[in-house]
């Protein structure tokens, strides 16, 4: 846990082939898919197995590498229309508990985006949070999907809720 909190703050006292191999690794792969990538199955550095957990944790460097910074704004593109819809899914509904639902589910989402993409790219510590909807796993991606059903629900029975006086 300390290497962890020291490859954040002074990677210049870590082991680059210890706890420094990941964040160095993960940052090149998306250095060198450069401005639109190397295509699809097309990165030898996640061909080659240099980024570990590549399928999990360090899915954003993969996606940095094959399909480039165009690629990589087009994902944060599509998490930003996530979260503006989930805020305005709470913000136009009159009863209270639609609106923490969907800001709970806003903030959970911004929380594992913000968190999974500063890993990959050095600035976040390296605490295993996956990126929703893209990283490798049944568990995360059911949890995911069954938030934004809820308030997805919440929203579309919003006028059951308002003759209750809410």
């Amino acid at each position: 846990q300390q290497d962890r909190i020291n490859v954040w703050l002074r990677p210049s006292l870590c082991d680059p082939q210890g706890a420094l191999y990941n964040v160095l690794q993960s940052k090149m792969t998306i250095g060198s898919g450069g401005l639109e990538g190397k295509g699809f199955l097309g990165g030898t550095m996640t061909k080659l197995n240099y980024v570990p957990e590549q399928s999990t944790d360090f899915i954003f460097s993969v996606i940095g590498e094959e399909f480039g910074f165009i690629g990589a704004m087009l994902v944060l593109g599509l998490f930003a229309l996530l979260l503006v819809r989930m805020t305005w899914l709470g913000t136009f509904t009159g009863y209270s508990m639609t609106r923490l639902v969907a800001g709970g589910a806003t903030g959970i989402f911004l929380v594992h985006v913000l968190i999974n993409i500063g890993m990959n790219l050095g600035v976040m510590p390296v605490i295993g949070i996956p990126l929703p909807f893209v990283s490798y796993g049944g568990s995360a991606l059911l949890a995911n999907t069954v938030l934004v059903a809820v308030a997805l629900n919440l929203h579309a029975r919003r006028e059951e809720f308002s003759i209750y006086g809410a």
